[in-house]
């Protein structure tokens, strides 16, 4: 791969990415329906750069209504080659304050409601999900984050739940039992989306606020909660700046495993294959079914 173009994922309080040059909004079509929102086109430090709003501008869209396939296959359209997801979250460590970022490497995945995988019958395929993020993009972030000041903690799981209610009090203990450190509503089925269509992938995690297994959990105010979030959103657009930077200033190796996901992933011989789905496959995996 020459050069890389970025998708970002942008979650709640993230609505524009105001940093991008040669800023062009454009919509785009899907075989799995519309995406969330248009993608914003634009560069930054002579980098390619995709933003797409999670929620749609306006945050219209809740967490268990998302087209995550269609966001994934519409940014694999546009070009993109790796993923940055920025999300709000809640923190299940005394450890991760409201306002740190967690750059996270280990899912769980608790959701129910959502469609999961590109494939299906007529078509089957399965990937590895034993690492789900990029080693190499989390490390990119995590020299931008130092760079930019912006407290980050390199390595975490995070929790997927359904939503969109919050947690009872003892999900929320369950959940810190099982060593995971941050919860929140929306980076899963996506992140197996993002390794099915061989996008590489990383997750920011922002705390907003502990999780209601906190002692002063009933304290907290949504006003407070608000700010940070607003906090955490302003800090999330200073961070995908100095990433471009950080980029820009090290130069890109262009390899990661994620862009060879599907090599010995698709169980199905071409003989037997449905080709409706494999058409609507062009975008996600037409490098191993066109070869």
């Amino acid at each position: 791969m020459a050069q890389p173009v970025f998708g970002i994922l942008g979650g709640s309080g993230i609505y524009e990415l105001d940093s991008l040059e040669s800023p062009s909004w454009k919509s785009v079509g899907t075989p799995f329906g519309a995406p969330s929102d248009e993608i914003l086109h634009g560069q930054l430090h002579g980098l390619e750069f995709r933003f797409l709003p999670r929620h749609g501008r306006g945050h219209r869209i809740p967490p268990s209504s998302l087209n995550f396939r269609a966001n994934v296959d519409a940014l694999k359209r546009t070009g993109v080659t790796d993923i940055i997801s920025l999300s709000a979250a809640g923190s299940l460590r005394e450890n991760l304050p409201p306002g740190t970022f967690v750059l996270v490497d280990q899912f769980i995945d608790r959701t129910f409601a959502r469609v999961k995988s590109f494939f299906g019958p007529g078509l089957v395929a399965h990937v590895s999900m034993a690492h789900p993020t990029s080693d190499r993009l989390r490390g990119l972030l995590a020299e931008a984050s130092g760079a930019a000041g912006i407290p980050a903690v390199n390595g975490g799981t995070y929790l997927a739940m359904e939503g969109p209610q919050f947690s009872t009090r003892a999900e929320s203990d369950l959940y810190r039992s099982w060593g995971c450190d941050v919860i929140g509503m929306t980076n899963m089925p996506e992140a197996k989306l993002a390794r099915e269509a061989e996008i590489a992938y990383a997750s920011v995690a922002m705390m907003t606020d502990y999780d209601c297994w906190h002692p002063d959990h009933e304290a907290v105010t949504v006003e407070q909660v608000v700010g940070v979030l607003l906090d955490n959103a302003a800090r999330a657009r200073t961070l995908v700046e100095a990433f471009a930077k950080t980029v820009a200033d090290t130069g890109w190796d262009g390899s990661d495993p994620a862009y060879r996901a599907l090599d010995a992933a698709i169980i199905t011989p071409p003989e037997a294959r449905d080709p409706d789905l494999a058409a609507k496959l062009d975008a996600v995996a037409g490098r191993v079914l066109r070869g």
